[in-house]
């Protein structure tokens, strides 16, 4: 079961009135991410999550709870779910959102999902018996815009707009990595 399947079960446990609590102690519970020490939000996620139920007619789905996070803090958890079993781990929003020991790559984003770092794990280099990355991934991110940095030996990207990279970005970006760890499930 996903982690979205998961979150849907168990917003369907509610027959009536769940409010926000239980949305975020569900979000918490499931994907292990605490939407109230979020930084930088432009409205507190109690808030926003008690207007969105304010509006709409009977139960949210999870699908549709999903959805108003990632349109109003920019948590897409439909992709976080995606991203389990992928040897990715995500560091978004001051927390880690997606980690497991056997990962082979990091993306960290920075504060507002402004710029994004990518970089190799050490399971990676022990896997691997170096830090060098594999050739499609280095070209591949290269055409996406990320930059070489030498001194931390990872892949950098800062959006010249200022503002948040778009999910299209994201996805390319996410994609480019997934295509790089399928090449090595070898390991």
């Amino acid at each position: 079961m996903t982690k979205a399947e998961a979150m849907d079960k168990l917003m369907d446990a509610y027959e009536k009135g769940i409010g926000s609590s239980e949305i975020i102690r569900i979000v918490h519970q499931v994907f292990h991410i605490d939407l109230e020490s979020v930084p930088d939000l432009p409205t507190p996620p109690r808030a926003a999550i008690d207007a969105y139920l304010e509006q709409v007619e009977g139960q949210p789905s999870g699908a549709d709870i999903r959805q108003l996070l990632n349109r109003t803090f920019r948590i897409n958890l439909d992709a976080l779910s995606a991203l389990e079993g992928s040897r990715i781990s995500l560091f978004s929003k001051n927390q880690w959102m997606v980690r497991h020991e056997r990962d082979l790559f990091v993306v960290h984003t920075g504060t507002g999902d402004v710029d994004v770092r990518i970089s190799p794990t050490n399971c990676y280099v022990e896997q691997t018996g170096s830090g060098e990355w594999p050739g499609d991934l280095s070209d591949d991110l290269i055409a996406l815009g990320f930059r070489y940095e030498e001194n931390t030996g990872s892949y950098y990207y800062s959006n010249p707009a200022g503002e948040p990279v778009p999910d299209a970005f994201k996805g390319q970006t996410m994609s480019a990595i997934r295509k790089a760890v399928a090449s090595l499930s070898h390991l």
